[in-house]
């Protein structure tokens, strides 16, 4: 197991430029399984979880080539279906939450898929029911094998059909979409996901020879397609990796320039931090963060306190609750932060409490947040990441604290975030990996 090592308090500044898109990557290159044909697809970050995606599909005989560290091409000629049902494939797919991804594409190229219970982040209940039910309205049938915590899937004649998904899952959303490009007539998906690296896969999927038209919006219509062909795709980046880059310069007092972000993608989340007092300027596709000694938290037109809640895309992104939060502890006022869609994703504040902020947990979903606009500085203290996201929060408190700070099982942050510590010593950081 390894750990970070900070010691915090010092100003940054510099240029940093984010990764590719984590949650755009799992989708994508998944995808590759619908076509026999080359596929090849570029600024992938390098990050635990999207190396043992590509790792995996290469045991399932997915010819890879890594052509340099960000760019890979991938041939699918032949994929071995006996593979599903071996122990090394359990042991692989239980471990990556982002396995489940591989069902669509292969119902609508084979018909049919084994997919061992995912794992993935403990932010609450996390169910593959979306996913499972729109292959089921395409004609498929499952079996849960509970005892093996194992799912088997045959779909040997998909079909499209008209459906309303129970909610706007964004990896339910794509893996239907997948499973429908190569069905049997025309498929739409009602209250679909439309977050940005949703229409990525659409637009990929088009370009492969693929007819889906509504991108963008919550409603799909997948006209389901005899074969699909080789492409190039180029990934966005990570706008939740964007979004920590913010949350860093306002919470330790830094000048940073955030290049090549994508800024038409980021939605509400430049306005968000925003209204947290953080100020920056656009500058072509950059964002400058310039040094702030106080941001100051603003109210709602009545006066009352402000609301930061996460929710479906365009809304605000459930995966930067966990940085506004921690932003919040340096700015001048007070702010709810609402995590409405998983119960679990607050736990961490504890660690933030016991290094010195001033944060009430009202429930599982819910903490309000009393800034202390640098007043009360925050205090390093040993802690242990336990998900991604909680696990750069921490990171970012950590910067900004007085003293040393060890943060253990950072495997987590490395499932999302690649060479942070390098990255952030580029920065005037002083971090370092330990054991």
């Amino acid at each position: 197991m390894g750990a970070f090592k900070i010691t915090g308090g010092l100003p940054l500044s510099g240029t940093v430029v984010p990764q590719g898109a984590k949650n755009e990557a799992l989708q994508i290159i998944s995808a590759v399984l619908l076509t026999p044909e080359k596929v090849t697809i570029s600024n992938i970050p390098n990050i635990r979880d999207v190396m043992k995606l590509i790792e995996l599909i290469g045991d399932m005989g997915v010819v890879v080539q890594q052509v340099n560290e960000h760019t890979f091409c991938f041939e699918a000629g032949e994929v071995n279906l006996e593979y599903l049902r071996s122990d090394d494939f359990r042991k692989k797919g239980a471990a990556l939450r982002g396995s489940i991804m591989i069902i669509g594409p292969l119902l609508a190229r084979y018909g049919l898929a084994y997919i061992p219970e995912p794992g993935g982040d403990k932010i609450g209940r996390r169910p593959v029911d979306t996913h499972l039910r729109g292959f089921e309205a395409l004609g498929a049938t499952f079996d849960h094998l509970r005892d093996d915590r194992y799912y088997r899937i045959d779909a040997r004649n998909l079909k499209g059909t008209y459906m309303v998904l129970d909610e706007a899952s964004v990896t339910g959303t794509a893996n239907i979409v997948m499973a429908a490009s190569l069905a049997k007539g025309i498929t739409q998906i009602y209250n679909a996901a439309c977050e940005p690296y949703l229409q990525q896969l659409c637009k990929m999927i088009n370009r492969m020879g693929g007819k889906i038209s509504g991108i963008g919006s919550n409603l799909l219509t997948i006209e389901g397609v005899e074969n699909l062909g080789g492409c190039e795709h180029r990934m966005l980046p990570d706008m939740i990796e964007i979004g920590s880059f913010i949350g860093l310069a306002a919470t330790t007092n830094s000048e940073i320039t955030i290049k090549d972000c994508s800024i038409a993608e980021l939605g509400v989340i430049p306005s968000v931090f925003k209204k947290m007092g953080i100020e920056m300027e656009f500058r072509g596709d950059d964002i400058y963060i310039p040094k702030q000694d106080s941001y100051k938290i603003q109210t709602l037109i009545d006066g009352s306190i402000l609301t930061i809640r996460d929710g479906i895309w365009p809304a605000f992104t459930p995966d930067l609750i966990s940085i506004a939060l921690v932003t919040a502890t340096q700015a001048k006022g007070s702010v709810l932060i609402h995590q409405w869609m998983f119960e679990s994703r607050l736990f961490f504040v504890d660690n933030l409490i016991d290094m010195g902020a001033k944060i009430i947990l009202c429930d599982p979903h819910r903490a309000v947040v009393i800034g202390s606009n640098r007043e009360t500085k925050l205090r390093g203290i040993t802690m242990s990441s336990p998900d991604i996201r909680a696990g750069v929060a921490m990171l970012i408190a950590a910067l900004a604290a007085n003293g040393t700070s060890t943060i253990n099982n950072i495997e987590q942050i490395d499932r999302g975030y690649q060479h942070i510590d390098t990255r952030l010593r580029a920065l005037g950081a002083k971090i370092e990996r330990i054991d």
